[in-house]
């Protein structure tokens, strides 16, 4: 259960209400600070639709995130965004076995774009030699993207948890299909 009251559009004064456009627990939440929650939508919406990086490749990245830290909201929700950018049930499949340290055959870019995000979940910064992969595939601009999108989702994941914001129904069924390993991931970088 949340730990703070739901809004809804009623709830909003008139100016507001569009914030509920995409009426989800997060924006629901996000809603009781309207400035706050416009420019959390504002940096929402350049990752999803003008950044450089690949929208498959940046939703491995926040799925990878998600299922690290075990964010129960995140990962259903980028799994169902994900499918819409091109993520596959295989894909997501591949994803769990990387992070348990199997071998996969996602692409050479894949692996290291994931092994980039575990371990900006675990140590809170990309390792030396996975960046200078990184910079072999990836253009700077592509790079600072990737740390950029990374970092916000790292900050989202927290956010989710320290609101207790709760998975909406039509989302639960991603967590069954994918469910999580157990409560005490071990993840190999």
């Amino acid at each position: 259960m949340a730990r703070l009251p739901y809004l809804t559009r009623p709830d909003l004064p008139e100016r507001d209400r569009d914030l509920l456009d995409r009426d989800i627990n997060l924006h629901r939440l996000l809603a009781h600070s309207p400035a706050g929650a416009r420019a959390f939508s504002h940096l929402s919406n350049w990752i999803r639709y003008q950044s450089a990086l690949d929208a498959r490749l940046r939703e491995l990245v926040i799925l990878q995130i998600g299922y690290c830290s075990q964010s129960a909201y995140e990962f259903s929700h980028h799994i169902k965004i994900g499918r819409d950018f091109g993520v596959s049930d295989k894909d997501v499949n591949a994803l769990i076995s990387e992070t348990r340290g199997e071998d996969t055959l996602l692409s050479e870019l894949d692996k290291i774009a994931l092994r980039a995000a575990r371990e900006l979940v675990k140590h809170g910064a990309i390792e030396k030699d996975t960046l200078s992969s990184l910079k072999t595939l990836l253009s700077n601009q592509e790079i600072v993207e990737l740390t950029m999108i990374a970092s916000f989702y790292i900050g989202v994941v927290h956010l989710l948890a320290s609101l207790d914001i709760d998975v909406e129904t039509d989302h639960q069924p991603y967590l069954s299909e994918f469910p999580f390993a157990d409560k005490q991931l071990h993840t190999t970088i």
